[in-house]
């Protein structure tokens, strides 16, 4: 890691590097890796221990040190007599990783996409990179490594063959975007749409848009903002410290001028939707893979992140076309049974409309099995019942709700639509006893989603197995 010696971590945190007798010539050697997983110890790794709720880090120091470790980052002192080499005293290893990671972006000196909002993320983030890496090495976030451990463990695996990094940073609480921010630095910043959200820390949009604007508080003098132009909160936002935003969104549902915009959407079912896509410069058509409007609005967010670092029409459209699906994220699945739409990482009330509204333009059978969104706030059960209404009205064949706040949602899918058959479970394992006879059909596509702590990635992995009739 290029700038990472141990004498340049330590100084990058203000932390107080130990060296063992004998070893003082590691203070120049640089670091393989920074690492808080004992198990990816190796030669040249620096091991970070992170009290954790489950395990603390500190008690796998002689683990890493046996496997090769160059040093690790403690908030103990080592003993001296059981011949550690190396290892940099914090006062807070958290907070050592943020410092850090902030100076090795300071180092590389590459261009960072840092990416927010309410719904599509990561959808958004995999479009972005997918397009981006038309024209350059790009790192992006891997899985769910968006927060304050996440962020810096991705700005980490940046290597000298990256050209550009895309960071997912995902927040639930005031001021933790404003520490992201100051990790990243983003010289673009995108932000999806403004949703209701961790809505018992945040309380309303508002203070959702407070909270994921916070993005811009160390975004660079000369850096670019990319906003959903459809986003009745994010289309107040016209001037970020003398930058003026880009918009992207649909012209049929503008709230402020777009430079990017699509029409002529022809929906191709699970496969995705044909549009045309229109930038300053012209327009294309493209194949944006996935269903439903959500996608190709990730693709809006993509061709103008593409335009701003110099990618032409063709290579938008093909980074566009080649994306790739992620597990958990409206990933399909196909047995030689049933179509499983796995979009179970993550829900709110707007991820379930539009994952709704995608399952219902599928032709068949149409099954959908929903669990409890968490940190809504005070208004939760009404949440999970407007779900269930919209849930009526998308031509399902079965509902399933899952888990105690999930009874409101089954509650408003009744009341609005009597005739919807519909299933409720007061927990997953009540679910899983009686999946096998749940009356499903070969050629049935169902959706599984919920809040990942639902953990209904179990329900995928039953119906993966589901021998059928």
């Amino acid at each position: 890691m290029r700038g990472l010696t141990l004498r340049h971590l330590a100084d990058a945190c203000g932390g107080i590097l130990r060296l063992a007798p004998g070893y003082e010539q590691l203070a120049n050697t640089e670091a393989e890796c920074i690492i808080t997983d004992s198990r990816q110890a190796e030669e040249g790794a620096v091991f970070a221990a992170i009290r954790g709720e489950r395990a603390d880090g500190h008690a796998f120091i002689p683990q890493v040190f046996a496997a090769g470790a160059l040093a690790v980052i403690t908030e103990e002192d080592l003993p001296a007599e059981d011949g550690f080499p190396a290892w940099i005293r914090v006062s807070s290893t958290l907070q050592a990783l943020k410092e850090i990671a902030e100076y090795y972006l300071r180092v590389i000196q590459i261009p960072v996409v840092g990416i927010t909002g309410s719904v599509g993320k990561t959808s958004t983030k995999e479009m972005i990179a997918s397009v981006l890496a038309q024209k350059y090495c790009v790192l992006k976030t891997a899985g769910n490594f968006n927060n304050e451990l996440g962020v810096p463990l991705t700005v980490f695996r940046i290597r000298d063959e990256h050209q550009i990094a895309v960071l997912e940073m995902g927040i639930s609480q005031f001021g933790e975007m404003h520490r992201l921010s100051r990790i990243a630095r983003p010289d673009t910043c995108v932000i999806t749409n403004i949703g209701r959200c961790h809505l018992e820390f945040l309380k309303d949009r508002d203070g959702v848009l407070r909270a994921k604007t916070e993005i811009f508080d160390f975004l660079q003098e000369d850096g670019h903002v990319i906003l959903n132009g459809n986003d009745d909160k994010l289309c107040a936002v016209q001037n970020v410290h003398g930058i003026h935003p880009v918009f992207f969104g649909f012209p049929e549902e503008e709230q402020t001028p777009l430079s990017y915009w699509a029409d002529e959407l022809r929906e191709q079912g699970l496969a995705g939707t044909k549009c045309r896509i229109h930038t300053p410069e012209g327009s294309f058509e493209v194949m944006v893979p996935g269903p439903g409007r959500h996608m190709v609005m990730n693709a809006l967010a993509a061709a103008a992140v593409g335009r701003t670092y110099g990618l032409d029409d063709e290579q938008i459209r093909a980074g566009i076309e080649s994306l790739e699906a992620v597990d958990g994220r409206f990933h399909l699945i196909r047995t030689d049974q049933l179509l499983i739409v796995d979009d179970c990482y993550n829900a709110n009330p707007a991820s379930m409309e539009a994952s709704l509204s995608a399952l219902g333009s599928v032709p068949g059978r149409k099954i959908a099995i929903l669990g409890d969104m968490f940190e809504l706030g005070r208004d939760e059960l009404q949440m999970h019942r407007e779900v269930g209404q919209y849930a009526a009205g998308a031509g399902l064949d079965l509902l399933v709700g899952i888990g105690p706040r999930s009874r409101e949602l089954v509650a408003g899918a009744q009341e609005d639509n009597p005739s919807l058959p519909v299933r409720y479970y007061e927990t997953l394992p009540a679910f899983l006893s009686e999946l096998e006879a749940l009356p499903l059909q070969k050629g049935d596509t169902v959706l599984v989603k919920a809040s990942h702590g639902m953990q209904f990635v179990q329900i995928v992995e039953a119906l993966k197995n589901r021998t059928g009739e």
